[in-house]
């Protein structure tokens, strides 16, 4: 089946800096891409987290291009190879779920990337497959076969192995087989690309590998980069549970990307908005606080609608920018049933506006918490009067009443 043919739709797509490899090449896929020939790709993630975060979306909005060209595209759920955990660069074996626990992970996934993608799509709808479908019935005799395919020598150079190993750390069996595991989904899908993050190349190149061996077929993988701060490092992560999740209100999405570190400014631009990058400069140029909102804009728009985004904006602009007090402030009670004779830290805590008491002194020693009058609050002890409203941090308020 052919597809449409739109050059410079491709070539906006592929030139925007969201890729950073392709392989073979990116010459050989574009060319297939301009002879009109549908190719079918799918990106997979293992429900691990109860949200996914803007670098995942990203990546599904990139996929949701490739299907407005008119290719065969598939969101692949990974709720075997989550059962197992993609090993990390860290010294401790990622934690296992249970089948109850991914479950429940890609219902909520599922109904919060329906936005980004379209699979309701009359004539080409994106496709959901799960990888229990084939994993889950691999015999023994089928994982040895399909590990002839590969050497230790092989596996081991991951780097995260490598890190592993330096340290001293121990590298579990299954952690070992994930690779040819997740490599495994291209050849039972009968792929012709994949599409993953960087962090994922390792393993897209061992599907790559096996679709050779078991198809006798060239598969392309394109990467695309990561979310991350680029002076601290820090990267958007399901297992660190940091980044911006999409599963907030239009108001709270549009709010968490004005929190975010003005470094932050371009990664946003180039990976989760689509503004034109002939606008780039002119957008930076307005300064930091400006940009931001217009990116935030942009990207609140993509999840909720223009409406929800033009509000979002106006409502950020008249609690946070002119330091007002939001309509829908959290309010908690000191004599609560179950906080009777609670301290304020407590309290929070246990309204989940601060995680720890260790976390609530470092906020008030760092003059973090105000009153709406923007009066200081210097003592962690401090107790508030009834219809004390706090601010603390930069986004989050409390009534006490």
């Amino acid at each position: 089946m052919k597809t449409v043919i739109d050059q410079k739709r491709i070539d906006e797509l592929f030139a925007r800096g969201t890729v950073t490899d392709i392989f073979p090449s990116k010459e050989l896929l574009v060319k297939k891409l301009l002879a009109g020939e549908k190719i079918r790709i799918y990106y997979g993630l293992d429900p691990t987290h109860t949200a996914i975060h803007l670098g995942h979306a990203k990546n599904l909005i990139f996929l949701e291009e490739l299907r407005q060209l008119g290719n065969e595209v598939i969101v692949l759920f990974g709720d075997f190879t989550a059962q197992i955990g993609d090993p990390t660069d860290k010294s401790a074996t990622r934690k296992s779920l249970t089948v109850d626990d991914i479950a429940k992970n890609m219902s909520d996934w599922l109904r919060q990337i329906s936005p980004i993608i379209d699979f309701k799509d009359k004539t080409n709808p994106a496709q959901i497959r799960h990888n229990s479908e084939w994993l889950g019935k691999l015999s023994f005799a089928d994982i040895l076969s399909l590990a002839s395919n590969f050497t230790v020598q092989q596996l081991i150079e991951r780097d995260m192995f490598q890190k592993r190993l330096k340290e001293g750390a121990p590298i579990h069996l299954h952690e070992f087989m994930y690779p040819l595991v997740q490599g495994y989904d291209s050849a039972a899908m009968d792929v012709d690309a994949e599409l993953c993050g960087t962090d994922q190349i390792f393993n897209a190149l061992a599907g790559r590998t096996l679709m050779k061996k078991l198809k006798d077929k060239e598969k392309f993988v394109i990467a695309l980069n990561l979310v991350a701060n680029p002076v601290t490092g820090q990267l958007m992560s399901k297992s660190n549970g940091t980044g911006v999740f999409i599963d907030q209100s239009a108001n709270d999405l549009f709010g968490s990307l004005m929190a975010l570190p003005d470094p932050m400014l371009d990664p946003l631009f180039v990976n989760c908005t689509r503004i034109p990058m002939t606008e780039k400069d002119s957008v930076m140029s307005q300064g930091p606080r400006l940009a931001k909102a217009l990116i935030a804009k942009d990207i609140v728009k993509r999840f909720h609608g223009e409406d929800a985004a033009v509000s979002a904006e106006q409502a950020f602009e008249a609690t946070f920018a002119k330091g007002g007090v939001p309509d829908d402030v959290l309010e908690i009670s000191l004599a609560d049933g179950k906080v009777t004779g609670a301290s304020l830290a407590e309290a929070l805590i246990r309204a989940g506006i601060v995680p720890s008491k260790t976390e609530w002194r470092r906020l008030v020693t760092d003059g973090a918490v105000r009153t709406e009058k923007d009066e200081k609050i210097t003592d962690p002890a401090f107790v508030p009067a009834s219809g004390t409203v706090l601010k603390i941090g930069k986004r989050r308020f409390v009534k006490i009443v």
